[in-house]
């Protein structure tokens, strides 16, 4: 068998790869993502982010051939980025009510008149936050299609799943903490796009499961558990590392903690991973049980 190609350190899709489920509020924000993505350094132990200085960035995305205006969208886009991670750890340490305009610009290194400029209010950040990671999560699904091999799809999902939760830790315990709370800042969002993506992806997997190309389990609750699976190690960081005995968890941690979650989802949906014996994506479905009127 073949080993899997590391899920980490590949940044996050990028817009022009969506196919429009998650509607307009999500996709604007998969913009700064991909901008975002120019930013990047290698990651560190647990999955963190190097932040480059606001003039390396804004060097690094506005090259001296770029139009006046295209320069200015990119230094936009490098600036709004760098809140957004900062205000992410804002909101993870102190969570909405405590966090302050000041304490995210003073994370982000630059003056709190500069994150007023972009962001008018902590509202705003704080729900630019949520559409952000929110945008990076759904845009994985993309690999659920009717054609594609179901053991490889969700196999890639999870590695993304993983990745995001390595990548954007802090940006997932906001999140989680928003929803614990009723999720009032989103819950249209969740009750709109992520509904009709998720009914969307579940008539996917729907179908799979009818062409006997997969065993039968319910879509949705699938979906429930491969993020429930995923996003532990980022909500519940710390107890995953008190239980491991390590201070934080490498990438070495995380790759391993990806493949054997990769093992048991593609297990539970009977099928293997392609380079198995039985095929491509070998579909292990348990047998049926015998009835004494077929036996005879």
């Amino acid at each position: 068998m073949t080993t899997p190609p590391t899920a980490f350190g590949r940044p996050p899709r990028g817009p022009h790869q969506r196919t429009g489920e998650a509607g307009s509020a999500v996709r604007a924000w998969e913009m700064a993502a991909s901008d975002e993505r120019a930013l990047k350094h290698d990651g560190v132990a647990c999955g963190g982010l190097v932040r480059p200085d606001m003039g390396e960035a804004e060097d690094r995305l506005a090259s001296p051939n770029d139009s006046p205006p295209r320069r200015i969208g990119k230094v936009r886009a490098a600036a709004e980025a760098r809140i957004l991670r900062a205000a992410e750890a804002v909101f993870a340490r102190a969570g909405y009510a405590a966090a302050t305009m000041a304490a995210i610009a003073q994370e982000a290194g630059c003056p709190k008149a500069n994150v007023h400029y972009y962001f008018r209010t902590k509202q705003d950040v704080y729900r630019a936050v949520l559409d952000h990671i929110l945008a990076l999560w759904l845009a994985e699904t993309d690999v659920i299609t009717p054609q594609a091999d179901p053991a490889q799809a969700l196999a890639a999902y999870v590695r993304a799943k993983m990745r995001l939760s390595a990548q954007r830790p802090e940006a997932s315990r906001v999140f989680a903490n928003e929803v614990l709370h009723g999720a009032p800042q989103i819950g249209a969002v969740l009750r709109g796009p992520l509904k009709a993506l998720v009914d969307d992806k579940a008539a996917v997997m729907q179908g799979w499961i009818d062409a006997g190309r997969m065993a039968p389990v319910d879509p949705r609750h699938l979906l429930f558990t491969l993020w429930a699976a995923t996003q532990t190690y980022a909500d519940f960081g710390v107890q995953v590392c008190a239980v491991l005995g390590v201070k934080a968890l490498t990438r070495a941690h995380l790759e391993q903690a990806s493949e054997e979650l990769v093992r048991f989802v593609l297990a539970g949906c009977g099928l293997v991973p392609a380079g198995s014996p039985g095929g491509p994506a070998a579909l292990h479905l348990p047998s049926r049980p015998t009835s004494s009127t077929e036996s005879r």
